[in-house]
């Protein structure tokens, strides 16, 4: 992680943005293993992960978690993701039904330690040692001030303000220590469910992408966007996303894998197999050029 602005320590990591499955592969080879600028990455043997590039889910149990196909989500998004299922399983894929009942609390779990972390690394950007610096301060205190204000978006100060209040005395224990131990208790659902499945497959949002700018004015509504995505960062297990199809206003759906810790191996090989079994992969080729 070393060269990206600190965020949520326990929660950062690279989520690199690829072509297709191959380049994830070959984008892996190269960021994981042990930096020597990083304390927080694995001293661990990185395989080759193009080797996981092969055509083979027969005799994998993929897991559906009935908690993330919900009243409320867009029916087309599930409807993408059921049939992709579903080709899976034609490919030799098990498919069993799972459950992650503490994944009605991951949101709000989220949203209380990230912002938390955020708030005292975001601290440093105070114009002294980092970022932007006001000018026209009297004083020491008003620079900072002006300099926050003034560079910091609107978001990044909600979550700032988010963060020191449930760090704030008093409510330290109510807030940041109870959400830690539903973290927990999120981890330990999926501990449970890796002991039956492989892979786990859910929507990689509850809809599909929305406009930039669409929903800053309702935070709420733009939180509740990455409710797919955050239980497995809290639980610290690798997820790809892979296109799966597309809305009737030709928005693509998200597909989302997730994988027991350390095994992106096996992820690697459930999204190369689903995406060389589509015809979009062979049309997308074609709209890039070169």
């Amino acid at each position: 992680r070393y060269g990206l602005v600190a965020y949520a320590s326990s929660l950062d990591q690279i989520g690199p943005i690829t072509k297709d499955v191959t380049d994830c592969a070959n984008i892996l080879n190269i960021i994981a293993g042990r930096d020597e600028m990083d304390s927080t990455s694995i001293d661990k043997e990185v395989p080759d992960y193009t080797k996981s590039l092969v055509q083979d889910v027969k005799g994998l149990k993929i897991g559906l978690p009935k908690e993330y196909f919900v009243k409320g989500m867009d029916p087309e998004v599930e409807g993408a993701v059921k049939a992709a299922v579903k080709q899976l399983e034609s490919l030799g894929a098990e498919v069993v039904e799972i459950s992650l009942p503490n994944t009605d609390y991951a949101i709000s779990t989220y949203y209380l330690i990230a912002p938390a972390e955020a708030a005292t690394n975001l601290a440093r950007y105070d114009g002294v040692s980092y970022g932007e610096r006001a000018e026209d301060a009297a004083d020491l205190v008003e620079m900072m001030t002006k300099t926050r204000s003034q560079y910091l978006g609107e978001e990044v100060k909600r979550r700032i303000m988010i963060g020191n209040y449930a760090l704030s005395a008093g409510y330290y224990d109510a807030y940041y220590l109870k959400a830690l131990k539903v973290r927990r208790l999120v981890k330990e659902d999926y501990d449970k469910a890796f002991k039956e499945v492989d892979v786990i497959i859910c929507p990689a949002a509850p809809s599909v992408a929305y406009k930039i700018g669409e929903k800053i004015d309702n935070p709420l509504e733009m939180y509740l966007q990455d409710a797919c995505t955050v239980p497995l960062n809290l639980a610290g297990l690798p997820g790809i996303s892979v296109p799966c199809g597309y809305n009737k206003d030709k928005m693509p759906i998200g597909m989302q894998i997730i994988g027991k810790a350390l095994d992106e191996e096996t992820l690697i090989r459930v999204a190369y197999t689903y995406e060389q079994s589509q015809s979009y992969y062979q049309d997308r080729a074609q709209l890039g050029g070169k």
